[in-house]
């Protein structure tokens, strides 16, 4: 089974990240050929400093690393360090409805925030990213909550395509956590923890020490009662149980019964206090890491050709479907 996901370099890493994408990441290494990059190519579709996207694709990385993906277990790259996917990007245009994109969630809720330039590739972003996950003939897609309807949409290319030019692309199917799929911001329980669109106070960062933890989760936005119980009327306690529950690797009602009569202090102090045993290991060994930017970038590198590798084969399969390009020239080069 080939697993393949990409993640974003865009700030610094969250515990929703952490829980909802990354720790499937190092779980898929035990159950697959796992592939991942860093998405450097689509952190350039909305403003950006050039000088601080490289730094954050080796930050991403370093925090990859430091949560347990092996560069002997899997194959971790940059993206932009791989051609083939902007070709095959292009190649999947021609079977991607224009309104299936106009009605992409993160194109609308993106494009919102945008005040000089809404870019073309913002707008084309699901594509890319299904290209991403076609190339590697993709059977398992580990994604957050969030990622539901581009995943779906990367189906109905794959579908499409293969109806048009013959048997050629995997159709890939998504994994989502039961548990943790969606991580509130603390602040505001009504919206995902999230890199660009939540309250500083409300975000848990990875790299956050333990008193920078215990603070933001002693001042969650909870409500006017007492009690610790899950409730469509309680958004904020209900994240703080479901954040429980998965760094125990519980059920969120043994979470509930064992703080059902506590009060939220005692609670939001177990929480505080579990969150930042759980990160601790992850925050020290991303900093032993990140101080070596040559061996990440050997890292990065070495997966980029093992990556290329692959991508290229299909690539070239689509190019020989397609009747793009003299037949046989391009497999495994990606000319």
């Amino acid at each position: 089974m080939r697993i393949f996901s990409g993640i974003q370099p865009t700030g610094r890493k969250h515990l929703g990240n952490y829980i909802g994408a990354i720790r499937q990441y190092v779980e898929g290494q035990d159950r697959g050929d796992a592939v991942y990059c860093v998405v450097d190519l689509h952190a350039t579709t909305v403003a950006y400093e050039p000088a601080a996207l490289r730094r954050n694709v080796l930050d991403t990385a370093a925090m990859l690393l430091a949560a347990g993906l092996d560069p002997e277990r899997c194959i971790l790259f940059r993206q932009g360090d791989v051609a083939e996917h902007a070709e095959l990007c292009w190649l999947l245009s021609s079977v991607t409805a224009h309104g299936d994109l106009n009605r992409m969630h993160q194109f609308r809720e993106k494009s919102a925030r945008q005040r000089d330039l809404i870019s073309a590739g913002l707008f084309f972003y699901p594509v890319l990213q299904a290209a991403d996950v076609l190339a590697y003939k993709t059977d398992e897609v580990p994604v957050g909550d969030d990622q539901r309807q581009h995943l779906e949409l990367t189906r109905d290319i794959a579908i499409r395509f293969n109806q048009r030019f013959g048997d050629t692309l995997v159709v890939p199917r998504h994994r989502i956590p039961e548990l943790g799929a969606r991580i509130m911001d603390l602040q505001a329980p009504e919206q995902k923890m999230s890199t660009t669109g939540s309250t500083e106070q409300g975000t848990i960062y990875v790299t956050d020490d333990e008193s920078a933890i215990t603070r933001k989760v002693k001042g969650a936005v909870t409500d006017s009662g007492s009690a610790v119980a899950r409730a469509t009327d309680k958004p904020g306690i209900t994240n703080l149980i479901d954040i429980l529950a998965v760094v125990r690797e519980s059920a969120p009602e043994a979470v509930e019964e064992e703080f059902g009569g506590s009060g939220y202090g005692a609670f939001k102090q177990a929480v505080a206090d579990e969150v930042a045993a759980y990160l601790a290991p992850v925050r020290a060994r991303y900093e032993e890491l990140r101080t070596d930017e040559a061996a990440l970038e050997r890292i990065l590198e070495g997966g980029a050709g093992k990556a290329r590798a692959i991508a290229a084969e299909t690539l070239a399969e689509a190019r020989l479907a397609m009747g793009v390009g003299a037949p046989g020239v391009g497999v495994g080069t990606g000319l």
